[in-house]
Order: structure tokens, then sequence, then C-alpha cells
């Protein structure tokens, strides 16, 4: 269940509130439903999903998918916006827990075929910096100020927090690595995100990493 990957510690009416709609799929769909409701709907270029998983060294690819909960699909700003409010801040998971935002259906699966010839950016912010790193780069992808950024045959299919025990990890993800080059992404982010200093920036193709496993073998997944 998903609110299991969450911290516990508070025991806030909202915050218990937002454990329940993050864990069940009907309630988020009548929550977003009444929201959006006598209002004019702004869709969204594409539909996005909402993730959550845990990840853990030494696992399988199996073990890691058992982990990966969705969350809900999202196809207005509105949608979005209900969502995003009713979910618990990244501030708020436990050590190894991520959210994701992924284009239409995608799961946050580097093997998955759809997935599996791109890689991603990855950002270490400073905690104090990570809930404002998420918004700005989830409003900027939803906005598709991402995908421009990228070549025309490449696009932006995702955006990950990943919770550490130091600085957090913000993931953007690729459609093909082979372009990695021709995209501005790092500038852009910095341009949304001038006030933020990153650690660390780097980018890797998920066909580069140890734990790849493109035909779901069963080595070890240390991901």
């Amino acid at each position: 269940m998903a609110a299991s990957n969450v911290d516990k510690q508070s025991d806030a009416p909202d915050y218990e509130k937002k454990l329940e709609l993050m864990d069940n799929a009907d309630r988020m769909c009548e929550t977003v439903t009444k929201e959006s409701k006598d209002v004019p709907l702004v869709p969204l270029n594409t539909p996005w999903t909402f993730w959550i998983d845990r990840s853990v060294r030494g696992t399988t690819v199996q073990q890691y998918e058992s982990s990966l909960t969705k969350i809900y699909t999202v196809d207005t700003v509105q949608g979005f916006w209900s969502v995003y409010n009713h979910i618990p801040e990244p501030s708020k998971l436990s050590i190894r827990y991520s959210y994701h935002l992924m284009r239409a259906q995608r799961r946050p699966v580097w093997e998955d075929e759809e997935n599996s010839e791109g890689g991603n950016w990855t950002f270490k912010c400073k905690k104090q910096d990570t809930e404002d790193v998420w918004k700005q780069l989830l409003l900027a992808a939803i906005g598709e100020q991402l995908s421009d950024c990228m070549s025309e045959e490449d696009d932006i299919i995702g955006i990950s927090v990943s919770i550490r025990d130091r600085d957090d990890l913000i993931l953007i993800w690729n459609n093909l690595a082979s372009h990695k080059d021709d995209a501005k992404i790092i500038k852009k982010v910095k341009e949304l995100l001038p006030h933020v200093t990153f650690t660390t920036i780097f980018y890797k193709a998920f066909n580069m990493h140890e734990a790849f496993e493109g035909k779901r073998s069963n080595r070890i997944h240390p991901r």
C-alpha cells in the first residue's frame, strides 16, 4: 500500500487524510472530480501519472516493481493540483522512497521498452530546497517548458524526487539518451531555480547502469 511508503511521524488530521487518499484510487478520483467540478478545465498537452516507490539496494527488478504504486493519472491542470495538494510533501517520505511524475502511463522503470533507450539528468540538492525544486520542475514538465529544451526527436518523459540521507535527488528523464547533447536541460533548470545551488549534476543512460536488466534477467538490481 502506498501509505506504507511515508514517514508516519505526523499525526495531523490533514496528513492522515492525505495518506488515505494516496492509498485509495477511487477516493482520489472522487476528490479530483469534485474539485474540478464547475470550473473551466485546462487540458494538459499529454496525461501524466503520479507514482511512488521504494528503492532498495540488492533487489531484483521484479522486487522493485512490487514496491511501485500508481497514485493517479491527471490530464488537466486542475487534476494535477488536486493530486499534488492531496499527497504528502516529499519531506514526509522516508529515506529511499521516491515520487515520480511520468508522461502518459509510463512506469518509472528503466527496462520498460518505452524507457530503455533513455536516461536521466540527476540533480543533487539540499533538503531545504527539495520541495521547491520538485514543485517548479513538475510545473515546467506539465507546461512543456522542459520539452522545449530538447531536440525534435527527443522528449521529457518523467520527473522524480528521491529522498536520501543527506542531499536528495531530482531526476529528469528523457526518451533518447543518444540526443542528450542536444538538450539544454541544465541551463533551463538553473534559469528556473537561480537561487538553488546543486551539489552535483550529471547525466547517465539507463543501459549504462550496472543494474540495467534490459531483458528482465535475475541479476541483482542495486537501484
